[in-house]
């Protein structure tokens, strides 16, 4: 069999024959009549109004006076260019540095705009990369890499700022958790998640990342994690202007150290205490036990006085425990009785009830969605470079990304009624982005037609 292509008065269409007696004149009849046109139209004629946002914010001149003037003719492209590209080419759907080339064709019909290709992007986001730290383990003797992006971070605070995300003065809840990033690299270490790559930890405020930090993919969560937790909390406090209020993170930050560090930076603390199972017989003698109900099930709960984890200090363990059930749902016994899981909250917070602690605790449960979002929309699945510090630094960059798109979807859902403030970046491409548009100069003004009938667009390109 061979593919051949039948062109008759404008019809094409590709099929297979066997005989030319196989095409009927019904076929042909059938046939769909297609016209090619060699004009620029753009199917992502949303990204024109972005590029337009991305501009009234001064996102340009913040990145240098940030990150400093790229070059030294003033021919090469600004980091702001670079960023810009590289963001540009994320909401349009783009899935890795190299389509940006299928992209920066469309981006420049914008007049006045010119863009970097993706080679150019990739050697500026090098550039970023800061240095490593390397600590010293003083019970194995081994070494781990740490990269803090110093630079990077003060410019994801500044522009969340720049964009009011976060109001000045504000109480804020930050949560903080440690991300395993797979990846095959040349500097990624093996991990007991039994795969090479790293592991970074990110800090968030209601789903806005204001902070993160990579390391080694070997490195123990605890290891020097008080000193990335001070300097992003004080970060934070000092660029954002704004309170901490609450803390959360799971048992990967339960240490002397880090409770230290956290305490001295926020009001109260909730952090998931580990070996708990050590104190199961302490916890079974307890009498002093409430029934309530989270989220949406029935658990035991009380509030024990935890005075031996730091000398001086004692804090509020909240204690949990439900019912181990098996497959069928029948709780399990044992012949001293029901056997229960325990979980618990350490905390500094003596006035709240258990259930809202454990509610609000619990809660986190959104942060961690940063990591999927990430991972899916904005490229950290695979990453483009072969060194920690370079990957850091595209990790930072689409941070920043995804608050500028936090801020993007909560003003234009406003007035684009598919799309919620909670839309992912597929439905904002789908309901906004793509759209056909083509720019024409007309009366010496360059005007962007855009071909659809959703009345939205008007109301969002002419606010």
């Amino acid at each position: 069999l061979r593919n051949k292509v039948l062109k008759t008065l404008g019809y094409v269409r590709n099929f297979t024959y066997l005989s030319a007696a196989n095409i009927t004149s019904k076929q042909i009849s059938d046939m769909t009549k297609v016209a090619i046109k060699n004009e620029n139209i753009t199917s992502f004629g949303g990204i024109y109004h972005i590029m337009d946002v991305f501009s009234r914010l001064g996102f340009e001149k913040l990145i240098e006076s940030v990150l400093g003037r790229r070059g030294c003719s003033g021919k090469a492209f600004s980091h702001g260019s670079i960023l810009g590209s590289l963001f540009f080419s994320y909401l349009c759907g783009g899935d890795c540095l190299e389509d940006i080339n299928a992209l920066i064709g469309q981006f420049r019909q914008r007049p006045g705009t010119l863009l970097p290709g993706a080679d150019t992007v990739g050697r500026g986001l090098k550039e970023l990369a800061e240095e490593n730290i390397v600590y010293k383990s003083e019970t194995s003797g081994k070494s781990y890499s740490f990269n803090t992006a110093e630079k990077l971070n003060t410019l994801l605070l500044r522009m969340i700022r720049r964009m009011g995300l976060i109001k000045v003065g504000s109480h804020v809840d930050l949560d903080f958790d440690h991300q395993f990033v797979p990846a095959r690299k040349f500097d990624a270490k093996y991990s007991y998640r039994q795969d090479h790559g790293y592991f970074p930890g990110w800090a968030s405020i209601g789903g806005i990342i204001v902070g993160g930090e990579n390391r080694d993919g070997n490195t123990n969560v605890r290891f020097h994690q008080e000193d990335t937790l001070r300097r992003i909390m004080d970060r934070v406090t000092s660029e954002l202007g704004v309170v901490t209020e609450r803390f959360r993170a799971d048992c990967g930050s339960f240490s002397k150290e880090i409770i230290r560090t956290v305490e001295q930076r926020c009001n109260t603390f909730y952090i998931r205490a580990a070996n708990c199972g050590s104190r199961c017989e302490e916890f079974r003698q307890l009498e002093e036990w409430k029934s309530v109900e989270v989220g949406y099930e029935r658990c035991d709960v009380t509030s024990v006085s935890m005075d031996d984890l730091i000398e001086g200090k004692s804090y509020r363990l909240v204690v949990q425990r439900t019912p181990l059930k098996d497959k069928h749902g029948r709780v399990q016994t044992d012949m001293f009785g029901v056997i229960y899981t325990y979980r618990c909250i350490l905390t500094n917070n003596r006035t709240s009830t258990e259930k809202d602690i454990i509610t609000f605790y619990n809660e986190r449960g959104a942060s961690e969605k940063n990591f999927d979002i990430q991972n899916n929309d904005f490229g950290w699945s695979h990453l483009p470079f072969s060194f920690m510090a370079e990957n850091m630094a595209f990790m930072m960059v689409t941070a920043m990304l995804k608050n500028f798109y936090l801020y993007l979807v909560r003003h234009i859902s406003e007035k684009v009624k598919p799309l919620k403030k909670t839309s992912r970046l597929k439905a904002f491409i789908l309901h906004f982005v793509s759209v056909p548009a083509k720019w024409v100069r007309t009366g010496r003004q360059n005007v962007l037609n855009l071909y659809t009938n959703k009345a939205y667009y008007s109301e969002v390109f002419l606010e």
